[in-house]
Parts: C-alpha cells; structure tokens; sequence
C-alpha cells in the first residue's frame, strides 16, 4: 500500500520516482496527499474510490482532495509566522480555481484572496470572505467592476494611469477612503513560459518604476484616496529562488521613495509565483523554502535601508491548489499509427484543460482502476475535440489501456477549471471535493440545455417562418 504523508510533508514537489505505483514513492509528489491504493487495486482520494466516483458522477470529473487545500493553506501561514517578524498575510490567487467550494475552503483556512474580476469578487464575497482581506487586481477593470469594488469596500490594486483616474473621479464623493496598491513593474525576469511572465518592462501589467515619483505626487493631491501599498509579480510555475531574493529588494527602494515624499506606505505584496511538480523533471523548491527567502530577503532590505518592517503579503494560487485536485477521465477509442505511436484518446481534453494546447504544459498520469498492471506501453493520451493539437499527454509510459478503463491525470487543480470552456459544444466536467470517504458536489456538470439556455434564436431565423 502507498501510505499518506503526514501534515508536515506537504510541498510544492515531495521525491518523485519513475516506479510502478506500488512503489512506497511512486507518483507521490504529483498526486494528492491522501492518496493511496485499495484492495481492489483502485486508486482512492480522500478516502473515496475514484472508479467509484466516476460511476456516481460521470467523467471528466475533477476530483478535489479537502485535505491537501487545507494543509498547503496552514503551511503556508505557518511558514509565514515562523520567518517574518512582521505582520503577513497569505491571499489566494483565486485565477487559478474560483468556485463557491474553493473560496469557502481558503476562507476558513484564514486566508485572504485575491480577484481579477467582478466575477470572481461576486464569487469571493458570496463565500464569505471578509472585504478587508479581498484584493481586486486587473489592468482593464470596467466602471462597473470599479463601483462594485468601492461598494465592497475592498482594497483596489490599480494597474495604470487612466485607471488610477478613473477610480479618483468615481470615488471623490465616496466618505470613506479607498484603499490602493500600485502595481509596479520591476525588471525582473525568470525562466517560465513567456505567456506567464510577468515582472519583465514590457508586460502589460503595472506601471513602470520610473513613474513612481509622480504616483506619489498624485496621491497627495487626492487625499481620499490611499496608497496603502506597492505589489509586484514576477510570473508564474516559478523554480529558481533567486528572483524572490532580488524583488524585496527593488521593491523596499520603492518604500524609500514613498517614505522620503511622507506617505505612509506599509505594505508590500510581492506576489507568488512558486511551481509545482507536473512531471519527474519538474524541481521546484518547497513552500518552506520559498517562503524562507522571500522573508530574510525583505527583512535584510529593510534593515539595510533603515525601514520599519511591513505588512508583508504574498499571493500563492498554484502552490495551494495544483497537486489538491486529479482529474478522472474514461478512455475510450485507439488508434496505432505504425513505428510512430499509438493515441489513446478519453473523453475530455482542451475543454476541460486547455493548458497543454495553450502553454505546452506537461502533465503525469496513472490507471485508476489498475494501480499495479506494469507500464510497458508508451502512448500519448489525445482529447476528443476537432483539434489535431487536443493532446494531454505526448509519450508516457503506461498500462495496455482498454476502453472503460479510468484514466487520472495528476496535478489539474490550477487553471483546469478556471479556464475550461465549451468548445465544440462540449459541457464542462462536474467537480466533487472529498475528505474522509464522502464526496460532496461542488460544481454540477453541465448540460446540453445549459448549453443553449443564454443563445437567443430571432423568429424570424426559425424554419418555417
């Protein structure tokens, strides 16, 4: 049997070997933590049998592990706790899954939450997160957005100038200040896909550093609202460390500044950007550790400049989520193509996960409902959308597969959901979050009458009119 880790082993990416899964390590850093194998060699998730779910939900079917959510949200804060002599705050970075389940879940845990959207604000506030701990991101937020933000009462983080404005005009007669972040840019490049950088100049994210000085000057000038603090992000699926070293420190410069024109700026939002493990390859470092040198790195520049400490607060999405969820799938046709490969295909694909068509993104897999049978065929797992380029997974060694068989792709717990569409009309897959062997729905699949419920046909385009 695969025994489940204890609370303390939680990271972005725990020893990972190539081995069948009734190896003691085998697939262990891609899969949930209460992951393991029963009697019936079946793979389980929070106590519950995923072929069992499949039967009672239908698939694709993401399948979220409570436990895992939990433990990745208090490890963080408490990493927190233990490295920064300040005051922090740990806020999900809702993009990478934003439902009801999700948000109640990081809520409870004391997290706060960013959003990027009305959409996701309405979401966050409807599952009960305080206002005061809810961050509203976004380079092109719409009046609207912006007057549901002030009505909130959140904290704005403003992207650039026209913004900036905007907000100043809409809110001159609120009576209670609002509260902003600038988002700067900071010149700090790392190795990520470039769809996902971000920290670089030219990003359209954030205001140019050089701009600074004169944000400073507008903010004295509009005393109802308050720049309460300077964020920043550098990416996304982020291994190297030495990004978050140099990003304190370009950053409390920023605070100088904001100290020597008086403005009382003391808080810093130095974004996420920690990866996890998709594949064998995949190094990321642990939670512990990112957080370890983000902290030393904003206390030394701190210290360095003379600066009292500030709120620090960071923006994790991925690291929390990512290895919480798989995702169930039923394989169904095959096809060889001779001395070049054989696709197995199942019945989802870029619908319910667009990252591998979108981002080349790299995933691991296993059959569920034969944890133990030897990986000696090598196939790629296609999707059954009218795209050539609907592939999973190119290459992977695996079980001989037959239809019927459950095949779960690990790690689908980030930008799965949250950017899953109906392309070829296809209704997006239901969720379930399990813990200690029950399952409980938190997104219904959808179906071909939700499909149709928003399309409008005129009469005059009905036949026989």
């Amino acid at each position: 049997m695969v025994s489940t880790p204890t609370a303390t082993a939680y990271q972005s990416g725990l020893d990972f070997l190539s081995s069948p899964f009734t190896s003691e390590a085998a697939n262990r850093s891609m899969l949930p933590l209460t992951a393991r194998q029963n009697a019936l060699d079946h793979l389980e998730v929070g106590g519950c049998d995923v072929v069992e779910l499949v039967k009672s939900y239908g698939s694709p079917l993401y399948i979220l592990d409570e436990v895992t959510l939990r433990k990745a949200c208090q490890q963080y804060r408490q990493a927190f706790a233990s490295h920064y002599p300040g005051e922090s705050l740990v806020i999900y970075a809702s993009k990478a899954w934003n439902c009801l389940g999700v948000c109640a879940i990081v809520a409870s845990e004391g997290l706060g939450i960013d959003v990027v959207s009305g959409g996701e604000l309405f979401t966050a506030l409807e599952a009960g997160f305080e206002p005061d701990v809810i961050y509203f991101h976004g380079n092109n937020k719409s009046r609207e957005e912006i007057d549901l933000a002030l009505s909130s009462d959140v904290t704005l983080v403003v992207d650039n100038w026209q913004e900036l404005e905007t907000i100043a005009s809409i809110s001159a007669t609120v009576t209670q200040p609002v509260s902003i972040l600038l988002r700067m840019t900071p010149g700090i490049e790392c190795h990520t896909h470039e769809y996902i950088q971000t920290g670089h100049l030219d990003s359209k994210f954030g205001f140019d550093p050089t701009q600074l000085e004169a944000l400073l000057r507008f903010f004295e000038k509009t005393p109802h609202l308050q720049c309460i603090g300077l964020h920043a992000h550098i990416g996304s699926q982020i291994f190297e460390l030495q990004p978050h070293r140099d990003l304190p420190d370009v950053m409390v410069q920023w605070l100088v500044m904001a100290a020597q024109q008086g403005l009382p700026v003391k808080v810093l939002d130095i974004g996420g950007g920690l990866g996890i493990r998709y594949t064998a390859s995949d190094d990321p470092p642990t939670i512990e550790d990112w957080v370890s040198v983000v902290c030393q790195a904003v206390t030394a520049a701190c210290d360095r400049h003379g600066l009292p400490l500030p709120k620090l607060i960071a923006e994790p999405g991925r690291s929390l989520i990512g290895t919480a969820c798989v995702t169930a799938y039923t394989v169904g046709s095959q096809k060889t193509v001779p001395d070049i490969r054989t696709y197995v295909t199942v019945d989802g694909g870029m619908s319910d996960n667009p990252r591998p068509i979108t981002y080349q993104s790299d995933y691991c897999a296993l059959v569920a409902n034969r944890l133990s049978a030897p990986c000696n065929k090598t196939v790629t797992i296609a999707g059954k959308h009218c795209e050539s380029g609907d592939v999973l997974i190119r290459d992977i060694s695996l079980p001989a597969m037959d239809s019927g068989d459950i095949l779960v792709v690990m790690g689908t717990g980030a930008y799965n959901y949250s950017m899953a569409s109906n392309y070829n009309r296809i209704p997006r897959p239901a969720a379930v979050v399990v813990r200690e062997g029950s399952a409980d729905l938190i997104l219904e699949r959808e179906t071909y009458h939700d499909l149709v419920q928003h399309d409008r046909l005129p009469p005059r385009l009905k036949r026989g009119s």
